[in-house]
């Protein structure tokens, strides 16, 4: 019963976050959205207990499709970081910026990357073409275009707002369609061009600004036994974002780049991950 542990620990945290937005915001739909991530969350943490091999794509659909046709389409909550520049603007706490504070500003400190892992609905996409192991884990030198996309969305809010555009809430709600059918696009192409899924994510997405730097300092991460490891390089081999994976310390290449896939761990004949 110990390896479902983590599993109770998740559903715990993500349940006392719901009851406690439940009645501090008097608002139901907190109480609802959490639990149900907490539980998918916790579920998925259950199955890979179990050696289910697509545990993290249970989860990553499950939540993926939750935020964007629910939130997203159904509910015309702009989840990208444009929805997150519109709230913090207007001074509300909630939905997207609620959203951003825990799964990409703050929760890194905790889980790292594992937004991008588990719940992200670009990625949940883009993991389904056929380069999830990378033709090439040596990165090109363009990493600067996430830069210019996370001052981009900023500039096109604040603009916005400086102009006093009417009907914010529609303009938003079409921000995110068009939003996502632009970073579909782009992934898709970056990964037939480069022949890696995850090209979008290591060059492009303009959320890794928020991600990368508090993922440094994550409490939960992939580490080596090495008294077991034998240095076959299978794990290296096999990760979707080129992080060296038998290097322990917090400065490895690509260190704030892992999702927590545990692709390395299923490679390693020695279970030494």
């Amino acid at each position: 019963m110990k390896k479902y542990i983590p599993a109770a620990v998740i559903f715990a945290a993500f349940e006392t976050a719901a009851i406690s937005l439940w009645l501090t915001k008097d608002n139901a739909f907190y109480l609802f959205n959490f639990s149900y991530i907490g539980c998918v969350i916790a579920l998925g943490i259950v199955l890979y207990a179990r050696a289910y091999r697509h545990a993290r794509r249970v989860v990553q659909l499950l939540v993926g499709l939750y935020m964007l046709v629910y939130l997203g389409l159904i509910c015309n909550e702009n989840m990208q970081i444009e929805g997150f520049w519109y709230y913090l603007f207007t001074g509300v706490f909630e939905a997207a910026t609620i959203h951003y504070a825990v799964a990409k500003i703050f929760g890194p400190l905790i889980f790292g990357r594992g937004w991008c892992g588990y719940a992200c609905w670009t990625a949940m996409v883009l993991d389904f073409l056929p380069y999830k192991v990378p033709a090439s884990h040596e990165r090109r030198k363009i990493g600067w275009i996430r830069y210019l996309a996370f001052a981009a969305s900023l500039a096109f809010v604040a603009a916005l707002f400086l102009a006093h555009v009417g009907n914010l809430e529609r303009i938003m709600f079409w921000a995110f369609v068009w939003g996502n059918a632009l970073y579909y696009a782009l992934g898709v192409a970056l990964a037939f061009a480069f022949r890696d899924n995850r090209a979008f994510c290591k060059y492009i997405c303009p959320v890794t600004v928020f991600l990368k730097p508090m993922s440094y300092f994550s409490l939960f991460r992939v580490t080596c036994d090495k008294g077991k490891c034998v240095s076959c390089g299978r794990c290296a081999r096999v990760c979707p974002m080129d992080v060296d994976v038998p290097d322990n310390s917090r400065s490895r290449k690509n260190a704030t780049e892992c999702i927590l896939c545990m692709e390395c761990a299923r490679a390693c004949p020695r279970g030494a991950l």
